[in-house]
């Protein structure tokens, strides 16, 4: 596909397939369970001091636990975003995953073009017949121009 460094194309076939995520080390799974061991820890831990008198200890414990519960829910739903772009034939796919809301853009090959936004470590900008979709939020800054050399040439070459 391309003699980059980079390299962000898979081939399968005739089909060639991006896929840009974001990288979470961490599973949605995984930090459940994490959530719910803290809970257990806390709860017993306070559950001790409340039996000992110390009741604003279960309180405060109960407080902490519903504030990080927050904060990892809002980890989880971002946990699974992503970027999927497809050349299939003459047909480039686009889907867009963002906090579980998607968003799907069919383009016809030889009417795409792919543009950055604004600059060059801007998003990329893919458009045509009337629609547009902009990709290229889990790469990095400086790396986007090599994606979008490589959805041209693919392009192109398709």
């Amino acid at each position: 596909m391309s003699n980059s460094l980079y390299h962000f194309a898979q081939e399968s076939g005739t089909a060639i397939h991006w896929r840009l995520r974001r990288n979470c080390s961490v599973t949605p799974s995984q930090l459940g369970w994490l959530y719910l061991s803290m809970c257990m820890v806390s709860l017993g831990i306070g559950g001790f001091f409340w039996l000992q008198g110390a009741t604003l200890v279960l309180v405060f414990a109960g407080l902490e636990l519903a504030l990080v519960g927050l904060a990892f829910l809002a980890y989880a739903r971002h946990a699974t975003d992503g970027e999927w772009i497809s050349l299939q034939g003459a047909s480039l796919v686009v889907e867009c995953e963002s906090a579980g809301r998607k968003e799907r853009a069919v383009f016809s090959r030889q009417w795409v073009s792919v543009e950055p936004k604004s600059g060059d470590h801007s998003l990329i900008e893919l458009s045509g017949q009337g629609r547009s979709i902009e990709v290229g939020r889990f790469v990095r800054p400086e790396l986007r121009q090599v994606l979008a050399q490589e959805i041209r040439k693919a392009l192109r070459t398709a």
